[in-house]
């Protein structure tokens, strides 16, 4: 298992709590290093997984989505808590000690820099005997071009800022900004659970000519919530995969999982509830084709199937893309302010749908 990410330690403890001897490695010596996501899991994640309590922020209610100019925003609540932000590096230390103790080794520390005839090579370490590799070891994966697999080819890139803010009253409530000016394709956002306020930007790479740090630093200027006067006390940033799942996903030396496999949702850039899905179904078909030996078993890890299950949201990425100017985005939001506009814009947000059930 190459990379201790959310979707490598969760793969590697079902493997591992399954009977196979997992080997998860990364080039990390610190899991609290280098991390990448926002670390927002939504409803239907805190729902069907164990993650843990002490770990996740207060619940966000309410998201507030605003036009480039910043007036009127609209308003949308839930009754239900439908997000919480995660304190990443407990999650991932949950995540390593919930592995071992199911029977994965887990190695820090160690360089993968590739596989053959069976055997996967390090930097710095002795070559480890692999019947199987899985790649989970991030959106340009090393793993996939080794083993001949798909690779994504469509990325955002996105940069964020963590600040402290003072504990108070205040709601939590996620700020939308769509504004392609400083988030060409995607979003400006700042959640703030009262604990801290997350505040990124994200965007085809082609488009920010300014760079993602400046336009970052733009957003930060007057971005809506509460954001902390003092400096940020952490950054974040790195690409996004958001051309969908990959279609080819596997082959009879290993498999791709979490954005290695592009199980990103392609609408809401959201990748921590797919890996942990694609974890589950990628577990079922290791087992079944190293224990029966049987090739056709990795057919039902198949990309081009969940592909077809998300066709629209696909389609909304292209919408979302060709929205090139401040006037185009403020009719969007405009449009959203009709009863149908809101009940969309509400199951986008709210909604169960952000990645295909996987049977």
């Amino acid at each position: 298992m190459v990379g201790a990410g959310l979707a490598g330690l969760h793969t590697g403890r079902l493997l591992a709590r399954r009977g196979l001897d997992v080997l998860v490695v990364d080039r990390r010596r610190n899991l609290a290093i280098g991390v990448r996501t926002t670390g927002i899991f939504v409803r239907r994640t805190l729902d069907d997984f164990d993650l843990p309590p002490a770990a996740l922020g207060p619940g966000v209610r309410d998201v507030l989505l605003y036009p480039p100019s910043r007036r009127a925003p609209i308003r949308l609540s839930s009754d239900r808590d439908e997000y919480r932000v995660a304190d990443m590096p407990a999650v991932y230390e949950h995540a390593r000690r919930a592995a071992e103790a199911d029977g994965a080794e887990v190695r820090l520390g160690v360089r993968y820099t590739g596989c053959s005839g069976g055997t996967a090579q390090f930097d710095g370490a002795e070559p480890v005997g692999a019947r199987y590799v899985v790649g989970a070891d991030g959106a340009r994966s090393r793993v996939a071009r080794d083993l001949g697999l798909d690779t994504n080819r469509r990325f955002l890139i996105g940069a964020e800022m963590v600040y402290p803010v003072m504990a108070g009253d205040a709601h939590p409530t996620f700020h939308c900004v769509l504004d392609p000016r400083i988030a060409p394709g995607y979003l400006g956002w700042v959640i703030d659970d009262g604990h801290h306020a997350h505040l990124g930007v994200a965007g085809y790479p082609h488009a920010m000519r300014a760079g993602v740090r400046h336009l970052l630093d733009a957003f930060a200027a007057d971005a809506p919530g509460r954001v902390a006067s003092a400096g940020p006390v952490e950054r974040r940033g790195g690409p996004i995969p958001v051309g969908g799942v990959l279609r080819r996903l596997a082959g009879p030396a290993g498999l791709l999982v979490g954005d290695a496999a592009g199980a990103v949702s392609p609408l809401t850039a959201g990748g921590l509830d797919p890996c942990l899905r694609m974890a589950e179904l990628a577990t079922s078909v290791i087992v079944e084709y190293l224990r029966g030996g049987d090739v056709r078993a990795l057919r039902r890890y198949d990309g081009v199937a969940l592909r077809s299950r998300y066709r629209g949201r696909l389609l909304l990425r292209h919408l979302l893309a060709g929205m090139r100017s401040a006037a185009a985005a403020e009719a969007a939001v405009a449009a959203l302010r009709s009863p149908v506009g809101r009940r969309t814009a509400a199951r986008i947000l709210f909604g169960d749908g952000s990645f295909p059930d996987i049977d």
